[in-house]
């Protein structure tokens, strides 16, 4: 890998891993479209399976530092409530909901893992998935606005979390986005958006973690690791936890404000366009 195509890749997957357009499909794209310019044959190599693999832990720092103090205080009440036994308590139930989403989302990324992968180097479905995205987008602020009994305090429960852990399951696929059907499948369930994408970001960090150890193990050897190139990779690294940092950032105060169809336009833009060059090359 160049260190060139790791600064791209690492600032794609930092830009778009929470905004609800799809890290990995713009990955997939990104990388297709510079082998394309490049010359490189459209295969992915594991020295970019784990390259992405990289940058995505990257990408989970970013959300730890970020929102530190709301995951210090959820463990805490956590430890408090179930030192006390109150297992009814919001504090409590926050972190089983949690792993109750984390668990179906691993579930049904075991089920469908040799597929996601395989969509890798298939940038025109990809590109298709993009557009899927884009409708869920627009379908969860329709929901939102036609709601005529809306309940501004609902809060996360096991329904939901339940819903929430699918919906992030079906991210698996590259082009549909982790945080766009999470998002959204929150908001389906009666969630405002701004707590719909703090839950999306906090859920992120056990599947990112549990991802990033089990699927390395299923899918190459890690002796191949000695002969990749480490600056790229820290490079792409370094520059995916500062633009995902930074992301996160506006992306939540542009939440407080604003709705997801801008990002559901872009995605149609994106995905149409994308789709069209691909299936024209045959690529």
């Amino acid at each position: 890998m160049q260190t060139l195509q790791a600064v791209i890749m690492g600032a794609v997957q930092g830009l778009t891993e929470f905004l609800p357009v799809s890290s990995s499909g713009h990955i997939v794209l990104s990388s297709a479209f510079y082998k394309m310019f490049t010359g490189a044959e459209i295969v992915v190599t594991n020295e970019e399976i784990f390259f992405d693999i990289l940058i995505h832990l990257s990408t989970l720092f970013a959300v730890i530092i970020y929102f530190l103090g709301d995951i210090k205080n959820i463990l805490s009440n956590f430890y408090t409530a179930a030192k006390e036994k109150n297992y009814k308590s919001d504090n409590f139930l926050f972190v089983i909901y949690i792993l109750v989403a984390t668990f179906v989302t691993a579930l049904f990324g075991l089920v469908t893992k040799e597929a996601a992968h395989n969509l890798t180097e298939n940038p025109f479905v990809v590109s298709i998935f993009i557009i899927m995205t884009g409708c869920v987008l627009l379908i969860s602020e329709k929901i939102k606005k036609d709601e005529i009994k809306k309940d501004e305090n609902k809060k996360i429960d096991i329904k939901t979390a339940l819903v929430v852990g699918l919906f992030q399951g079906f991210a698996v696929m590259p082009g549909l986005s982790r945080s766009g059907m999470t998002i959204s499948s929150a908001m389906f369930m009666g969630l405002k958006r701004f707590d719909a994408a703090k839950f999306s970001f906090i859920l992120s960090i056990p599947i990112i973690l549990l991802a990033s150890f089990v699927y390395p193990i299923l899918t190459f050897d890690l002796k191949d690791v000695s002969n990749f190139n480490f600056l790229a990779l820290i490079s792409g690294m370094v520059t995916s936890f500062i633009t995902g940092y930074l992301c996160i950032k506006y992306f939540m105060n542009f939440l407080k404000n604003n709705n997801l169809r801008c990002f559901a336009y872009y995605c149609f833009i994106m995905g149409a366009i994308s789709a069209t060059f691909f299936y024209i090359t045959g690529v």
